[in-house]
Formats: C-alpha cells, structure tokens, sequence
C-alpha cells in the first residue's frame, strides 16, 4: 500500500494500474520512459485534475482582440488575453508567435506557467450552438440557457450533462428525455418531475428506481406500472382524484412536504448496491457496456480502463475526467473526439501524442504546449523538424525527471482557475480559509449588478405560481441558502406557469448544488448484502440508513 502525500491516506496501486502505466510509458528513440506510480491517492489525483474544469463560473468581460462584450469563463482582468470565439479560430494570430526555448536550468511547470500567461485563451469551450449564449463546454445546443456539459439539446434550462433533451429545467445527468423537471440521472423520460434513476417514464412525479412506469407517483422501485401513487395500485378515477390533489399541493406552495415524504419514501425503498449494467470484470458505479472498467464512475463502452470519471466510447485510458471517445491516456481531462496517446493534458480535441499540454485542437507530438491550433512537433509552442522534436521530448523528460515534475499533473498554481470556480468545489468542496490555507487560489464572489426594479427575499415570494405576477421578470430574487441574488427568465417563468410548479427560492447554483448532494459519492465501500447477507461493494457507506441490496437480490425483489 502506497501513502498520499497530500491527504496521508493509504491507497492501493493494483498490477491492473502497473501494467496501464506500462502501456502509456511514452517512447522516444527507442527508449522508453517509465510513468512512475502515482504518490496521490486516486481522490487527491481526480481532485487535482478538476482544479482544472470551470463549467459554472461565467463572467461578462470583453474580448481582448475584437473588443465586443463575451460571456467568459475567466474574468476581467485576467493575467492571460481572452478572445471570443470567432477571433480565437480566425487567422488574425498564430500561437506558433508564442513560443519559446526550453530552459534547462531550471523546472519545466514555471516555464508552462509563464507560457499560458501569454497565449490567448478561448472565452468558452462550445461549438455549434444557437441563441444560447450563457452555456459553457457544450455543443449542438438551440435556445439554450445555463447548462453545461451537455450537447444536442433544445430549450433547455439550468442543466448539467444534458444530452440529445428538449425542454428540460434544473436536471442533472438526463438524457434523451422531454420535459423533465428536477431530475437526475434519468433516462427516455417524458413530463417527468423531481425524481432520480428513472428510464422510460412519462407523466410522473417523486419517482426512486422506477422503470417503464407512467402515471405514477411518490413511488419507488417500480417497473412497467401505471396509475399508481405511494406504490399503490390504484384506478384510473383515483388516480386522477390524488394526482389532482398533489398538483393542487404544489400549486399552493406545499411542495417541501410531499419532498420530506418523498424523501421517506427513497430512502425506505430497495437500493441497488450498484448502478451496473451489461458489464464484464468491472468495478464502479453508473458504468454500462464496460469491460475491464476498474474504480470508474458515469462510464460507458469503456475498455481495459482504470479511474475514469464520466466517460463514453473510451479505450486504455487512466485517471482522466471528462471525456468522449479517446484512447491512451493518462492523468488528463477534457479529452474527446478521437484524442489519443494524451498524457498529462488538460483539454485535446482530436489530437494525439500529447505530453504535458494545456487546451490542443487538432493537434500532433506536442509538449508543453497552451492553447494550440492545428500543428505538428512542437515544444512550448515552438515548432521543430520531426527529427529535432524526437531528441528535444527526452530532454524534457529529463529535465522534469530532475525537479521531480515528472509522472505529476500539473501542479494548482498552474491552473488558470480558483478553486471555487471549477468543479473540484462540487466533489470536494473546501472553505476558502482551507483552500488558502493549501495555498490554491480562491476568488471571492463578486457579484454583477442585476437591472431589476426590486429585490426580494425568496420567503416573501407567492406560495402559489397562479399569485406570481409578470414582473417577477423584473426583480431580484434573494436565495434562501447563500443570499445570493438571482433573476427568473422569461422562458422559465412559462415553464412554471404551465406545469403548475412555484418559483424556486434558491440560485441556479445552488440548486446544482443540492441535485448533485443527492448523487452518491465516487467512492466505494464494502459492506454486506441487507438481505443475503453477502459482501458487496456499493456507493452507499455503511452507516447510511438505505437498504441496499446486493444484485441478484434487488434483481429479485424489483422484477
């Protein structure tokens, strides 16, 4: 058992680990250069990397090229050049302007550091949207508004990880479904609302577990059911009758109470050890059509692939967050679209044989390179001959090799993000007096001046929707949680206003926050079966108060 440096934790590096690390050993001139075992703890290793990933935190600031007001994800002022979309592709610079020699007299990260301090950065990592300007990391969206990670959506709100949806409000994890509020992980759903691991359900509400059910309600663990409340069967009159009377309860500002009943209901019902499905000699959780998947989570059509963190159509990868159809890497995020060989790199789009890079498109054998165009063979953004970059890479290693860098990501001071903006906050989340205390940066909230004609506490906003009247539009909402203030859009309050449900009371990130408190940690912890007693290894701790079921058990009592 190896030791984290960082945490102190004890952690295991399997001969699985071993023999990826082997894999991806890069090889130049014959020679190949081992990556040693890691020193962090996977925990430390994935925290580290998402000190990377800014989703959330946007800004309104001016690109530094063309001068027109952006929507960013890196503040004004900043100590790197910003431009917009359209100016970072245009042919009015050239990265290549950028570049350097390698300095062999002292350490290689403070050389990326002064790198990335130079070269232009693009304000938002998106493509191909329409009308949906305040989305970030995203594709293929149409009048989209505040959802991040997701592509091939229209109409939708307040999302994350949202794929190929229409019309989806406040939804975390929800993919080819319609008109879903407050949900997570659901998929194939339709008219859904504040329910969690459902698959192809409709006209539902506080649904755990449920699959192929509709007209149903505050029920969990169901499958293929219709017109049932409470996991009651009842008949299409009564039905109607509770259903009525729920919506009634919502319109009226009573929602807390049937979620503090939902809430019940969840956690007495049969909860799944694992969400695994169609896999073969695979550990983790939310994983499906995997093989050889080991410690991964949100994972599916992986092989031979260890520590992966929300990943699809992967192959002989370790350690890397974020990330659509890549193959070879290590210690790296935001990989997609036919990335391969990328090791040590934070963001590569259809480009290979990538060593310690910062933001690749297009990309081929780079090192140490920031915010790339389309090139070949090159370090620190400098080109060289194929036959010069063969013998420079190794020098490099070597260098890294001797102030220790070498086989580590890059370190936090590198990151052009604080702390609480990137998504390292939401899966470990830290007080700024700790962040500072580690050193890591922290960005203290500042929040922009809202064009409103008031502002109200949350408390004081009408229980019933039907009591909201149209210049809500124009105020200032106080959140219950964080006092921050935030604005209902137009779109939004229609939204509301058609399915009968009252206007939220916390910020958008707030409730990002509490959807995604209710997801299990990536972790897990052995524990036995509540019914046959056998061990299992699950997401839920032991001391959590769920029943949790191994599989062939929950197979049983669900089906």
């Amino acid at each position: 058992m190896a030791r984290c440096r960082q945490c102190s934790s004890a952690f295991e590096v399997t001969p699985f680990d071993l023999a990826l690390l082997d894999k991806l050993s890069p090889i130049f001139g014959g020679k190949k250069y081992s990556i040693p075992p890691p020193t962090l703890c996977t925990d430390c290793r994935q925290q580290r990397r998402l000190f990377w990933r800014n989703e959330r935190a946007l800004y309104r600031r001016t690109c530094d090229l063309c001068k027109k007001s952006v929507v960013s994800m890196y503040p004004a002022p900043s100590p790197f050049p910003v431009y917009c979309t359209e100016c970072w592709w245009s042919d009015s610079w050239d990265p290549l302007s950028f570049g350097r020699d390698v300095d062999f007299n002292r350490p290689f990260f403070p050389q990326v550091k002064e790198l990335q301090n130079a070269v232009p950065r693009l304000a938002l990592n998106v493509i191909n949207n329409e009308n949906s300007e305040f989305i970030n990391l995203s594709g293929s969206n149409k009048n989209c508004y505040l959802i991040f990670a997701a592509e091939f959506n229209e109409d939708c709100l307040y999302g994350y990880q949202v794929i190929h949806s229409v019309g989806c409000t406040d939804t975390a994890d929800c993919t080819e479904s319609q008109y879903c509020y407050e949900v997570i992980d659901v998929d194939k759903c339709h008219t859904v609302s504040f329910s969690q691991n459902c698959t192809n359900c409709a006209s539902s509400a506080f649904l755990f577990d449920c699959k192929g059910c509709t007209e149903c309600l505050l029920s969990v663990n169901l499958r293929n059911k219709r017109n049932c409340v409470r996991n009651k069967q009842c008949s299409p009159e009564e039905y109607k009758r509770l259903k009525n009377e729920i919506s009634d309860q919502i319109a009226q500002g009573r929602l807390p109470e049937l979620l503090a009943e939902f809430g019940r209901m969840k956690e007495q019902g049969i909860h799944r050890a694992r969400e695994v499905v169609n896999c073969e000699q695979s550990t983790g959780d939310y994983i499906k059509n995997c093989r050889n998947a080991q410690g991964c989570f949100d994972v599916s059509y992986a092989e031979d692939c260890a520590h992966i963190f929300t990943g699809f159509q992967i192959k002989d990868l370790m350690d890397v967050c974020h990330t659509t159809d890549a193959q070879l890497g290590y210690e790296s995020l935001s990989l997609g679209y036919g990335s391969y060989n990328t090791i040590f790199t934070h963001g590569s789009w259809g480009s290979k044989n990538l060593l310690y890079c910062d933001i690749i498109q297009t990309g081929t054998d780079m090192c140490g390179c920031v915010c790339m165009k389309p090139a070949k063979h090159c370090v620190l953004n400098k080109q060289y001959s194929p036959a010069e970059y063969e013998v420079l890479v190794p020098r490099v290693i070597e260098l890294m090799q001797r102030h220790g860098e070498w086989g580590e990501f890059f370190p936090a001071g590198i990151s052009p993000f604080a702390y609480n903006e990137t998504t390292a906050q939401v899966y470990f989340p830290l007080e700024a007096t700790e962040a500072k205390k580690r050193g890591w940066p922290w960005r203290e909230a500042q929040e922009e001046p809202l064009n409103v004609t008031k502002t109200i506490p949350a408390a004081k906003l009408p229980a019933a929707i039907d009591d909201v009247p149209d210049d809500i539009l124009n105020w200032a909402i106080t959140c219950e949680a964080t006092q921050r203030p935030f604005k209902i859009a137009k779109k939004e309050l229609e939204f509301y206003r058609e399915h009968r449900l009252p206007v939220p009371y916390f910020h958008p990130d707030e409730r990002h926050r509490q959807r995604m408190q209710k997801k299990n940690p990536r972790k897990l912890w052995r524990r036995n079966c509540m019914k046959c007693k056998k061990p299992v290894e699950t997401t839920y701790a032991p001391e959590r108060p769920e029943t949790v079921y191994c599989e062939e058990c929950y197979l049983k009592e669900v089906y």
